[in-house]
């Protein structure tokens, strides 16, 4: 623990530390105060997906997995955790978030399905844990749903794949697009 404080210390001394803001001047961990922050609509997209055999794939979109709906579950426990972020992570702010969409591609050629969250909120600090928590639970849920019949699943790539609105501008990770959800305007 104290070894990596020294290390901590050095790298803000150093100057590489600019960018860490759950950082204090001394090395410690901390909450980033956002009270001044200007209230802006923000949004973030993020992605994962879960690999499995062929046979799961058809499976779940099918329904005809012994737990139910697994696809379903997945979008609900997506949106459970988005709301509960703050709870899970542990420097994360609570958000009023105004929008959770959680979408899937199942792709059974590959053996995967997909998965897309978008969170979207008007406050002092940006969405993008919410997305990447809401994207990582449907993901658990799947393989929790799909176990029975596939314990071989890989949870993959969880990540960032958009987000706008506030002081640090928007970003697209190159190469991805988002996909429509449910209809919203994108």
């Amino acid at each position: 623990m104290a070894e990596n404080r020294s290390m901590i210390r050095r790298t803000l001394r150093a100057g590489g530390g600019a960018g860490l803001t759950h950082l204090d001047a001394r090395g410690r961990i901390r909450m980033v105060d956002v009270g001044e922050k200007a209230v802006t609509r923000r949004e973030a997209v993020a992605r994962g997906a879960v690999r499995m055999a062929p046979a799961t794939v058809a499976a779940i979109v099918a329904g005809r997995l012994s737990k139910g709906e697994a696809l379903a579950a997945a979008r609900l426990a997506g949106i459970m955790a988005a709301k509960r972020t703050h709870e899970l992570i542990p420097l994360c702010h609570q958000i009023p978030l105004e929008v959770v969409e959680v979408d899937f591609r199942p792709d059974r050629r590959q053996g995967q399905i997909e998965i897309q969250a978008r969170a979207v909120t008007s406050w002092r600090t940006g969405v993008e844990m919410e997305a990447m928590v809401a994207v990582s639970a449907a993901a658990l849920t799947l393989y929790d749903m799909a176990k029975a019949i596939d314990r071989a699943m890989v949870i993959d790539a969880v990540r960032l794949v958009s987000k706008s609105g506030g002081r640090s501008g928007d970003y697209r990770r190159p190469g991805e697009r988002v996909w429509r959800i449910s209809g919203a305007a994108q």
